[in-house]
């Protein structure tokens, strides 16, 4: 039975893992749970599975779930402290990092440094941070396996391939819930309507990057890391019906394509149980249905986000996480209603404009440029206001 850490339990990647585990009890069991600021869910979640240890995002959030479980209430921990100390702790086999944004960082680092096997459904940390983690797994022997469903099936598609036979890769995306509209109606566009995907739910972040195509650029630049890629090889594709997740063009012309249904629990299930392949619940593809696929190029005209991530991917060193925090700086101001739509790869723009590249960074250059990232980007949002 492997032992799963989950840091994110209360998200969409969380609760789905969380099925899973209680979809094959004798396979997995979780024993470390956390959440930022959900405590109704994390309590629930928590009388459900008892995990030893929890992790909350502030002090008042655990007094909050002390005070609802009582006697049941498992070690608490607190903040990044906390999401650190359960990535690493000795009681779990594996760690889900499905927590968003930049703090995952350094509690991937943690869970690598002790030998875990990861399943990472976090971008920004490999984004930031990929040149400094990459090293890393090969050092300390652990094992990341991505439950992003496109790097998910690269992973599984590439797995045993000799480097050299390798002549592309494509990743695909739906296009998200704007592919069809008109350029002329983006500045008009609500929060409700970005948030309206046609294939996936996910969380709200996520969905405004798939809806900007920033999601397809983040995935560009974590398969750079994950697989070793040159940029010149990782290509993008818009895919509307969801059912081919990526593709692997041989040396030789040939192609190997990896399909499945839209349900994260897939990626999920075969990121916990890999190297063994468990049963599944989680629905067929139905090949005595038409099922169609169209492929299409992104429009990088009509959304700048992409061609952005690869400018930023290019550069390398200290931009791509800066790419990383104005995006999430932009992305905020937008679901907060500050800022449009098409405001958010203005601020980034802005933001890359005005950085200066640290080229083969430390992890304190990288963090350095994320706080730089940060203030310039609201200095630029400050001007669309």
């Amino acid at each position: 039975m492997k032992r799963i850490a989950i840091l994110g339990s209360t998200g969409s990647i969380g609760v789905n893992t969380l099925d899973v585990i209680a979809a094959h009890p004798d396979a997995f069991r979780a024993v470390g749970l956390s959440a930022r600021t959900n405590a109704e869910r994390l309590i629930e979640q928590v009388r459900r599975f008892r995990p030893a240890m929890v992790t909350v995002g502030s002090a008042e959030m655990a007094q909050r779930v002390r005070a609802a479980l009582g006697a049941d209430a498992p070690h608490l921990l607190v903040g990044v402290d906390g999401l650190r100390a359960l990535a690493a702790d000795a009681s779990s086999d594996g760690v889900v990092i499905a927590t968003s944004g930049s703090d995952a960082v350094l509690p991937l680092i943690d869970a690598i440094r002790a030998g875990k096997q990861i399943a990472l459904a976090n971008k920004e940390s490999i984004v930031m941070a990929g040149e400094v983690i990459r090293p890393l797994l090969a050092e300390h022997g652990s094992r990341l396996i991505p439950v992003d469903s496109e790097h998910n099936a690269l992973f599984q598609c590439l797995e045993g391939r000799e480097p050299s036979t390798i002549g592309r890769v494509y990743l695909t995306g739906s296009g998200g819930p704007l592919r069809e509209m008109a350029v002329e109606e983006l500045p008009g566009l609500t929060i409700e309507q970005v948030l309206n995907h046609p294939k996936w739910k996910m969380g709200r972040k996520i969905t405004v990057d798939s809806a900007t195509l920033m999601n397809k650029g983040l995935e560009l630049i974590e398969a750079r890391w994950l697989f070793n890629l040159p940029l010149d090889r990782i290509h993008t594709l818009i895919h509307p019906e969801a059912l081919i997740h990526a593709m692997v063009e041989f040396t030789d012309g040939m192609l190997l394509a990896a399909l499945g249904p839209c349900d994260m629990r897939l990626p999920i299930q075969y990121a916990l149980s890999y190297p063994r392949r468990l049963a599944g619940a989680w629905g067929r593809l139905d090949f005595s249905a038409a099922l169609r696929y169209h492929f299409l190029p992104p429009d990088t005209g009509k959304f700048p986000c992409l061609r952005l991530a690869r400018e930023a991917a290019q550069a390398g060193g200290t931009m791509p996480a800066i790419l990383n925090a104005a995006n999430e700086e932009a992305v905020q101001a937008f679901l907060a209603g500050s800022i449009r739509f098409v405001d958010i790869p203005t601020v980034i723009e802005r933001t890359l404009s005005a950085a200066t590249n640290r080229v083969s960074p430390t992890l304190d250059d990288i963090f350095a440029a994320d706080r730089f990232a940060r203030e310039t980007a609201r200095e630029a949002l400050g001007s669309l206001r």
